[in-house]
């Protein structure tokens, strides 16, 4: 794989900006050849410390940068969840911080005490992503009360104390809602009194190499204005199913490739099995008079189809949908192998996902795909790597022209605005967003 050569000095920042999106463009469509590359060599200059690293998808993006341009430097991590360490550190060669976040977020010896324990380098890139459950459309009757939502102020008050030269949040984009938007008023005010600038946008990382149709939003703050990442492929370049997992050797439900400890799924009942052996293959739905008898019955209840992608095959020549942590289950979604009669293996969702083909997890069927759900997917880590670093280094740009992205919650539901989101191009993406924001 072509290494790329690091920024001169004497290049204009226009230029830099281009090798950074360059350098990006070329880790995210090739995260397997970056990530290879990239083993062994966690000598950056610029030290990265990841809040809430779970099994590490965040850290393996910027390590992935490695590989083409030393930058980064896997100082520490910090997670409270001992499956996800394992899987960290048996693949960034860094041993997590097993602490509670939270209660290191308003202990400044805590806080200090990872500082003396970690830090090497001058500048320091603080990224993560809080637990998104309580933010989820799908768990809002506890709303505001989740004290799970509260991590994610837990995080800009570790970024006031740490003091970073550049900040990277992700999470669901739900957190963009009426419900949730006064999390993000009050980390944002939070940061800018600390002298950060702070853009906040929502993506779908499909447009980054992702091979599937996932929204986030993702906050970045730095000392000094900046330009905004932008995603750089359009609808009809999309990486699909077929590109991602269609060169994996076929598996039978429950059967691990002798190959790949990773590639193998869930164990179906012969009921499951004969379920979706009635479902058409490539991207075909479950028929009616097929599956479980609650499913009819919601017909009948509500006059319309319900769970429509319950045991629904995904399509080959599409990305996927969302891979959440409960994509092993057939009959939580349109989880169900375009062609084989089993729903996906850890392998596949995790290709899926955007981490590197060798990516090992730990534990049970169940715990490995809590993780890869969990996690912000490496390809779209990699480009925002780059971005950041390209910003770090060029000059300092205008405070007056400043993007600070979306300023307003977006209405009660950010997922009510998707559909019309993934009808449109990139460019109305971010128009509709903003307008409704």
């Amino acid at each position: 794989m072509a290494r790329i050569a690091a920024p001169r000095a004497t290049l204009d920042s226009a230029a830099i900006r281009t090798s950074a999106q360059l350098l990006g463009q070329t880790a995210s469509l090739d995260i397997d050849g970056a990530w290879l590359e990239s083993s062994e060599k966690n000598v950056g200059p610029i030290d990265v410390i990841d809040m809430f690293s779970g099994c590490g998808g965040m850290s393996a993006g910027f390590h992935a940068i490695n590989g083409l341009l030393p930058s980064f430097n896997l100082a520490a991590a910090v997670d409270i969840d001992k499956k996800a360490n394992i899987t960290y550190e048996h693949n960034l060669g860094v041993r997590p911080i097993c602490a509670d976040i939270s209660g290191m977020s308003r202990s400044k010896r805590q806080l200090d005490d990872l500082v003396a324990r970690t830090r090497s380098r001058k500048k320091l890139v603080l990224i993560g992503c809080a637990p998104c459950q309580g933010f989820s459309s799908h768990r809002n009757k506890s709303g505001q009360t989740d004290q799970r939502n509260n991590l994610f102020l837990d995080f800009a008050r570790i970024a006031k104390r740490l003091q970073p030269a550049a900040v990277v949040i992700e999470n669901v984009p739900e957190l963009l809602s009426d419900r949730y938007w006064h999390f993000i008023a009050e980390a944002r005010s939070m940061l800018e009194s600390s002298g950060y600038f702070v853009h906040l946008a929502a993506h779908n990382l499909a447009e980054f190499g992702v091979p599937q149709e996932r929204f986030r939003a993702i906050l970045i703050a730095m000392k000094k204005p900046f330009s905004s990442p932008i995603g750089f492929l359009s609808r009809n370049e999309f990486r699909t199913v077929r590109h991602a997992i269609g060169g994996l050797a076929p598996v039978a439900a429950g059967v691990r490739d002798p190959s790949d400890e990773m590639h193998y799924s869930a164990g179906h009942k012969a009921s499951t099995i004969e379920t979706i052996r009635a479902v058409p293959a490539d991207g075909g739905n479950r028929p009616y008079n097929v599956g479980p008898a609650c499913l009819r019955t919601s017909k009948s209840w509500n006059g319309k189809p319900a769970y429509e992608d319950v045991y629904g095959r995904l399509p080959w020549d599409k990305p996927s949908i969302t891979i959440t942590a409960y994509a092993r289950n057939p009959a939580s979604g349109r989880f169900v192998h375009p062609v084989q009669h089993r729903a996906l293996t850890i392998r596949e969702a995790a290709i899926l996902q955007g981490f590197p083909a060798d990516f090992w997890f730990n534990g049970s069927l169940d715990e490995a795909f809590r993780q890869i759900g969990n996690a912000v997917p490496p390809r779209f880590a990699a480009y925002i790597a780059a971005h950041v670093l390209g910003e770090l280094l060029g000059r300092t740009g205008s405070e007056l022209s400043f993007d600070r992205g979306i300023t307003a919650p977006v209405g009660p539901s950010f997922s009510r605005l998707i559909p019309s989101l993934k009808a449109g191009t990139r460019k109305a993406v971010g128009e509709r967003v903003a307008q409704v924001g």
